[in-house]
This record gives structure tokens, C-alpha cells and sequence, in this order.
């Protein structure tokens, strides 16, 4: 019962962290990549179109964690 409830938690926290990045995609080149450069930089629009992708991997994933942990406590 308590596996469930941790993967229910899992699947919420990705979730999350998959509408994050979509909504922030350069957080984590700033974090990385920004503090090393002088003046004004920005990322590419590569970067910023895999990092939307990747957000958007990690919502569909989340969710499936979500629906298998449902399914299993209802069943």
C-alpha cells in the first residue's frame, strides 16, 4: 500500500517538475551555462525547444506514474 502511495508522489512530483521546465526553460542553463559568460546571454532556441520537449516527456511519464499507482489502490 505504501509502495503506491510513493510512486502516487512520484508521479505528482514529475508532473511538477515537467510544467517547471516548460514554464522556465532556461533555469537550468542559467544555473549551469549562464554564470560563466560575461554581459547579456541567452540560450539557443535549441536548447530551449529540448528542454520544452523534455518537460513535456516528463508530464506524460508523471502521468503514467499517476494512473498506474490509481489504478493499483482502487483495484
Amino acid at each position: 500500500m505504501f509502495v503506491f502511495i510513493g510512486v502516487l508522489l512520484i508521479g505528482v512530483l514529475l508532473i511538477g517538475y515537467g510544467i517547471f521546465a516548460i514554464r522556465n526553460p532556461t533555469f537550468g542553463w542559467r544555473m549551469s551555462e549562464g554564470w560563466k559568460v560575461k554581459g547579456d546571454s541567452e540560450p539557443s532556441e535549441g536548447y530551449i525547444l529540448s528542454m520544452k520537449f523534455g518537460g513535456l516527456v516528463v508530464i506524460v511519464m508523471g502521468s503514467f506514474f499517476l494512473i498506474v499507482s490509481l489504478l493499483k489502490l482502487l483495484l
